[in-house]
């Protein structure tokens, strides 16, 4: 199997490359060696799309899970509901297993390789993938998973065929009876001069059960050359005997036949292309079985496929009396029962493109809008990434807020998993609050009804020292406030003061680690720590954070007493003013780590959503900050993701430039030009799939999910409570 590459989507210098790549892959098919490429239209039930995420059983969502399933059902109506599985298939005649093992293993290598060089991955399949094939194909429409166990079938005397076979078939003339449908096999009898590079994927397009198969049987060049000097020869002899017998009649003027010389050019130009531009010669058959319901759908299925052909001056047609042969033929069992090849060189073949656009349909996916080319459904599941953090990009106006509102939703509804928001608009409550969820309102003075220990610790961290974790917390809390010119310093902190912080740190810590005191410490006893320490420095520091503990801005400076423990928590950070944003994002952050850190010991994932993630890259440290949260949470079970509109100050910095290059999940709606530029370099995106946000209408845009990119669409119906949540529209909300 090999996944489908954006081909539909790229720029035209692009196209060609990959249109070189691909024959690359196809001049490096052996020559003992028979390949099928096929393309498999498996139609996706309603029932087979709804349980890619099941909806949690708790009551208060059944509201918004039936909204939901009405909206997706509306959105498969509009859709083909089509995947497209991509496979190629390589048989030989071998000795025995042994060289045949030797064979295959040197070919799955090269055809991985060449694969890769046009980013599409190959996955080799077990006998339960190929049979799951098969079993899609013939019990068309079935809903369930394939389970088949290859020794406990064998142990009860069966057969695999008995679990993937219809009840009946049936050849007939021109058609199959496959149980209670109909299928008929054609193929391509005659080849244009001239064919795009797009008619496979406009005859996959067509929103049928159906496989299409791409048979290459490549010649050894020196094999070819003989054949081609061959008929060169006998073409040659015929001109002179023509010329001759023109001669014999006294004209001596007479022009060679077009037609002949038209011939003598192809073949030229063939043997040019076998002997000095590294083409080989192939023997190419284009078969295609499609499956209808009734046979007058099943004739009408037909013509609209024949006419697609004749669109682009192929002619199809129907195998008579051979639907059996070619049935075997251009299923993937990799065997070749009809004579209906064409000889052409590679790149005529490579014109057969079986690539068009990616698709996203993951299990346990969440929904984010619909593929702008193929129109299915795009869920992604970000836990099934490399690494499952992101961003969600987009200037003020083009669904941003929609988009991270619609994924916590999901998230909420659809997922056991925690759910901490970082919101410093105040515009996530309501929606938090109907999911069932509490928002925290920070505050800078010592007023504020929620406090939060800055010197909170999970003790239980299995990879690192809490202690040690806490101290660069602490270092980079007073740096930031030395930074700021709190300080005769000035410019930062000192290797001074950083041993003198973590000495302090360990001293705090000492009774509550050892089990003598229950009480975590706060930044008050940390405070007194320093003034007991004997070097100036140390008093400097302690005034440093004089203000953050006796003084107005000491939110963060007494024991927790906000329950955080619930599995949705907003925190609000509207009031924490400008003085204590900067640390307020950083302790508050570490906190949340701790609650990462306990949900892996639970086996639970967390989701953490930062709004207005640029005010971390205001200052390289908080950027660093983060950048150690980016990487220590994917570790830990957490799914972090960004959500900013100011883009350039991401891109100015180089810790930002890095976390989005790394990012397997991006979300790009409507962009400023200067940041698509930059985008479209870093992410290294086409002029084509730029377009998708050029200018983009709201919840328009690329998607970026592991190594795909698509373009989608998501136009979410305004008349749902859903929508009353999640829209920050005046007068819609």
């Amino acid at each position: 199997m090999f996944s489908d590459i954006n081909y539909a989507v790229a720029s035209d210098d692009d196209q060609l490359q990959m249109f070189l790549a691909h024959s690359a892959l196809i001049n490096g098919l052996p020559t003992d060696a028979m390949a099928k490429i096929t393309v498999f239209n498996r139609q996706l039930s309603q029932n087979v799309l709804l349980s890619l995420a099941s909806p949690n059983d708790e009551a208060k969502y059944k509201v918004y899970a039936n909204e939901l399933e009405d909206i997706f059902t509306d959105k498969m109506a509009d859709s083909n509901n089509i995947v497209h599985d991509k496979m190629i298939t390589v048989a030989s005649e071998k000795k025995n297993i042994e060289e045949s093992r030797t064979f295959f293993a040197r070919v799955g290598n090269d055809l991985t390789a060449d694969f890769a060089k046009l980013s599409s991955k190959t996955t080799e399949l077990g006998y339960k993938d190929r049979l799951r094939i098969f079993y899609d194909f013939f019990r068309n429409g079935a809903d369930g998973e394939f389970e088949f166990d290859m020794r406990k079938e064998m142990a009860k005397g069966k057969s695999f065929k008995d679990r993937i076979c219809p009840d009946n078939i049936e050849f007939k003339k021109d058609h199959i009876i496959l149980g209670d449908k109909y299928a008929r096999v054609i193929f391509l009898k005659e080849y244009p001069s001239f064919l795009k590079d797009s008619m496979l994927s406009e005859l996959t397009d067509f929103s049928r059960s159906m496989m299409l198969s791409v048979d290459i049987q490549p010649i050894p060049t020196d094999d070819a050359v003989k054949q081609i000097q061959k008929k060169l020869l006998g073409i040659e002899t015929d001109i002179t005997k023509w010329q001759q017998k023109q001669n014999m009649n006294n004209n001596f003027s007479a022009t060679i036949p077009y037609e002949m010389e038209q011939m003598r050019k192809e073949i030229k130009e063939f043997y040019d292309d076998i002997t000095t531009r590294d083409q080989r010669m192939m023997f190419v058959t284009v078969t295609l079985v499609h499956v209808a319901d009734s046979l007058d759908e099943l004739n009408n299925d037909t013509e609209t496929l024949f006419s697609i052909g004749r669109k682009h001056l192929c002619t199809f047609a129907t195998l008579k009396y051979q639907q059996e042969d070619g049935f075997n033929t251009v299923l993937p069992y990799g065997l070749m029962k009809i004579n209906a090849a064409r000889t052409l060189t590679t790149e005529s073949t490579a014109v057969l493109m079986p690539y068009k656009t990616q698709e996203i349909i993951d299990d346990g996916g969440l929904y984010y809008g619909i593929n702008a080319i193929s129109h299915n459904l795009l869920m992604c599941n970000r836990k099934m990434l490399l690494n499952g953090n992101g961003f969600i990009l987009g200037v003020s106006g083009s669904g941003k807020s929609f988009a991270s509102k619609l994924e916590i939703g999901l998230a909420a509804i659809f997922t056991d998993d925690d759910i901490i928001i970082i919101d410093p608009e105040r515009e996530y409550s309501p929606l938090v609050l109907n999911l069932g969820g509490v928002s925290v309102k920070m505050s800078a003075s010592s007023s504020s009804a929620n406090h939060i220990n800055a010197m909170s610790i999970n003790k239980d961290v299995e990879d690192e020292n809490p202690i040690s974790m806490k101290s660069e917390l602490l270092i980079s809390i007073f740096d930031e406030l030395l930074k700021n010119g709190n300080s005769r310093m000035g410019g930062g902190i000192g290797a001074k003061d950083k041993s003198i912080i973590d000495r302090c740190c360990i001293r705090v810590y000492a009774d509550y680690m050892n089990g003598r005191s229950d009480k975590e410490p706060t930044l008050m006893q940390l405070r007194d720590e320093l003034l007991n320490q004997p070097e100036p420095e140390a008093h400097d520091l302690a005034l440093c954070i004089e203000m953050f503990t006796t003084g107005n801005l000491n939110s963060f400076a007494y024991e927790s007493n906000v329950d955080v423990n619930n599995r949705i928590v907003s925190y609000d950070i509207l009031e924490l003013g400008e003085q204590m944003k900067a640390i307020g994002l950083l302790i508050i952050l570490d906190n949340i780590m701790n609650r990462v850190i306990e949900n892996r010991k639970r086996g639970r994932y967390t989701r953490v959503y930062i709004d207005e993630a640029h005010l971390f890259f205001k200052n390289q440290y908080s950027a660093d900050f983060l950048l150690k949260a980016w990487k220590r949470f994917r570790k830990y079970g957490g799914l972090l993701t960004g959500i900013t509109q100011n883009i350039e100050d991401c891109l100015k910095n180089d810790t930002a430039r890095g976390m989005l290059a790394n990012s397997e999940f991006l979300l790009m709606l409507n962009q400023a030009p200067s940041d698509r530029v930059e985008l479209a370099n870093l992410l290294n995106i086409s002029e084509t799939q730029m377009s998708y946000i050029t200018n983009a209408g709201a919840g328009r845009g690329l998607i970026k999910v592991g190594g795909a990119i698509v373009p989608f669409i998501n136009d979410f119906p305004k008349d749902t409570e859903l929508y009353k949540l999640m829209s920050t529209k005046p007068g819609e909300g």
